[in-house]
């Protein structure tokens, strides 16, 4: 085969080389292609497998880790918790509305495969800069809105409510945003279903929407860098029909109610290739496909792009022999295509026919479960050198007007409430939304069949990656899992999403390895394993590589739904504490970046031990409770503004602090308790050998916090309306 294809399909020579090995010949256009799908970056983890062995899986409540399409934990009473996160990143900056909408649409039917009904959706999105009139900041706010309609879109069409998430904004993601979607679906914990396919004879059938062109080479398009001359690549992102899979989802959930499902996959990345590859090669079968019974929309498709398109809305089943008609007619009840296009075999080979015609045959353990694992240089970036030393008071930094600064952070994009775009998702539809959506906190939903609560959180903190990847991955898994204790649930388990710079750059390749170890580190540590993820590399433009991203969402439980605490002021007279030690930490800071103008200096170690404690505390004193809320970014003086204008309640309050400029400090491991009783209160945290300090009361029209003070109605001004102005500018 001529260079030049070999070149055009991503395959290496090494690569290439051990496709030869394989098959013990030269392969056809047809495998060739399924080679360059399943290797690609996106779909086999060639760069990242080495340093994701180790990620603890396992705990009593986890039911499925990672290996299939969704994680899956218990959630008590016989239901479990199906969720996933998954990126859509190179998608949506090509084309936002259509890459953010099949990105929703394929972290549901990950969800509704494993035969859960969805209940929730989360996003976690970064943009670049998005004030300003240049042509980069006017991309950024078209990406924002478009973006946001395309989930918008997709979810509301679906019936399934975006319950929450987070957005940030940051130079760094100028040239490649990132969209990362998580779902979260309830079934019974004994009525789970997989993806796989054995049983000889058992056939193979293909159901959803018909297939056509759409979406060719995305996920080989997912495993490369941005550039001026492959910026253009509209052809390779999928466009998402939500209707369709409305009608997808409810007749998979009518079939898993039968007895005639041996597995399920979705068509995701790489479409049929990777949907048959991979239910054949868990289940160590062989198969065949007839890929001119496949379902097309298009004249004259060829089997190359009948294996490779990644139309949205598919998916493939294995069932038991002789049901094949029961099969179809489900879904031909609920108005959708369906066709066998295939049977197991004992042969551990994929046969691809074509009017009968052997067109391509390929031995399925080698690329499914064998593929590539590269050993890429890691090195140390160089700029850790250059800012490790710049932390607040050892880079000149001037004792800057508190007031000025304050004002200035609050009207931050990623401080200023979104309501721009959650007033845009349907957030209570099914009615299981049990706590207010507006960006504080975890989201909550209401699981009817038991009466538990499930609560999520999305974090992290990109500045801080940037700064330590290992110390900011593992406060991500910190921070999430916080923000869920604070909202009354058990943290019981985490789901990522890896976003990462090009790993061919030894420099990034160490951020990753970095990140990875303080997963590890973190769910050891707070007993939250890894119960799925996606990896997301080459988010890269012009050899300008984003900061570390590492998304975490945390999940976990609450036996009574009843008992969710608010994160915002709920009412007049509530005493504040502040639990937790502040350390003066600022590297990697919102008030570094904004005051400062610099993202640097040295984070300190997670104390886990006191992390833990922290949840603890927050669990155990759950009916002491009035809110809680966890501090992130811009410090107690930023979580208290976000919570009073929420709350739309004042309050006068006074920290602590050896420096004034602390009240913006980012230091780990910190909460915002409104108490009930404050003896019983004091005395826990006390027990919990934490640190605390009482702030002040609840109420009044004025907001303050040491030297800085507003008033109610300018805050709320600024807080929810500034954000708008931005983006329609």
């Amino acid at each position: 085969m001529d260079k030049d294809t070999i070149k055009a399909h991503k395959i290496s020579k090494d690569e290439y080389d051990k496709i030869l090995e394989i098959l013990g010949r030269e392969p056809n256009l047809l495998e060739l292609g399924v080679f360059s799908a399943m290797w690609s970056e996106h779909c086999s983890y060639k760069s990242s497998k080495k340093y994701l062995m180790g990620f603890p899986t396992k705990a009593p409540w986890v039911i499925q880790g990672p290996g299939e399409n969704a994680g899956v934990i218990d959630i008590g009473k016989g239901y479990a918790a199906v969720f996933k996160m998954e990126s859509h990143n190179h998608p949506s900056f090509i084309e936002p509305f259509q890459g953010a909408a099949t990105g929703v649409g394929g972290i549901l039917r990950d969800i509704f495969t494993m035969g859960a009904r969805v209940k929730a959706n989360l996003n976690s999105l970064r943009f670049g800069e998005i004030r300003g009139n240049s042509k980069v900041n006017r991309y950024q706010r078209y990406l924002v809105k478009g973006s946001v309609a395309g989930i918008a879109h997709y979810g509301n069409c679906m019936g399934i409510p975006t319950v929450g998430g987070e957005v940030s904004f940051d130079e760094c993601y100028n040239g490649n945003i990132l969209v990362n979607a998580f779902a979260l679906g309830i079934c019974k914990s004994d009525e789970i279903f997989y993806a796989k396919a054995e049983g000889v004879g058992n056939p193979v059938i293909y159901v959803g929407s018909k297939t056509g062109r759409d979406g060719l080479g995305g996920a080989v398009m997912a495993s490369d860098s941005f550039s001026e001359e492959n910026q253009s690549l509209r052809p390779t992102v999928q466009v998402g029909d939500p209707f369709a899979e409305k009608l997808l989802m409810e007749a998979c959930l009518e079939l898993f109610k039968t007895d005639m499902v041996v597995g399920i996959q979705d068509m995701g990345a790489a479409g049929l290739t990777s949907s048959s590859f991979e239910m054949a090669g868990r289940s160590g079968s062989g198969m065949k496909m007839y890929l001119d019974k496949v379902p097309m929309r298009e004249e004259a498709m060829t089997p190359y792009e009948l294996m490779l398109s990644e139309s949205q809305e598919r998916m493939l089943i294995c069932a038991k022999k002789g049901t094949e008609n029961e099969v179809l007619e489900v879904f031909k009840k609920w108005d959708l295509d369906a066709a066998v296009i295939g049977e197991v075999t004992n042969t551990g080979n994929m046969e691809l026919f074509w009017h009968g015609d052997l067109v391509g045959e390929i031995p399925i353990l080698p690329l499914s479960e064998n593929a590539p694992v590269l050993d890429r240089p890691v090195e140390k970036p160089s700029y850790l050198d250059e800012i490790e030393k710049l932390n607040l008071a050892g880079c000149g930094a001037s004792k800057s007007d508190i007031q000025s600064s304050f004002i200035a952070m609050l009207k931050e994009p990623e401080i200023l409430n979104k309501a721009f775009i959650y007033e845009q998702y349907d957030s209570y539809v099914g009615t299981d939304n049990i706590k207010k959506v507006g960006g504080l906190g975890a989201a909550a939903i209401r699981v009817k069949e038991s009466g538990a609560m499930v609560a999520m959180a999305a974090d992290s903190n990109p500045r801080m990656n940037y700064v330590n990847p290992r110390i900011g991955a593992a406060l991500a898994v910190a921070s999430s899992g916080r923000k869920v204790a604070m909202s009354g649930a058990v943290p019981l388990a985490i789901t990522d999403c890896l976003n990462y710079g090009n790993p061919e750059n030894p420099e990034v390749m160490w951020q990753f390895k970095e990140g990875c170890d303080g997963i590890k580190q973190a769910c050891k540590a707070l007993s939250t394993p890894v119960v799925s993820g996606n990896v997301s590399l080459y988010n890269e433009t012009d050899g300008s590589s984003i900061y570390p991203t590492p998304g975490i969402v945390s999940v976990g439980v609450g036996k009574e739904a009843k008992n969710v605490v608010p994160s915002h002021f709920t009412k007049n007279g509530v005493t504040l504490y502040l639990v937790g030690e502040t350390k003066g930490v600022f590297a990697g800071s919102l008030y570094m970046k904004v005051v400062e103008g610099r993202t640097a200096g040295t984070l300190p170690e997670i104390d886990f031990t006191k992390e833990r404690a922290l949840w603890d505390l927050a669990l155990n004193e759950n009916f002491n409770l009035e809110f809680a809320n966890s501090v992130g970014v811009g410090g107690v003086a930023m979580t208290l503004a976000k919570m009073s204008a929420v709350g739309d309640m004042g309050g006068e309050f006074k920290m602590l602090v050896d420096d004034n400029r602390d009240i913006f400090d980012e230091s780990f491991s910190r909460a915002i308790f409104g108490v009930k009783d404050e003896v019983k209160f004091e005395q826990k945290v006390k027990n919990a050998s934490l640190s605390y300090q009482k702030l002040g009361v609840t109420g009044g029209d004025k907001f303050s916090i040491n030297e800085v003070s507003i008033n109610l109605c300018e805050l709320k001004d600024i807080y929810f309306n500034e954000f708008e102005k931005i983006i329609k500018a």
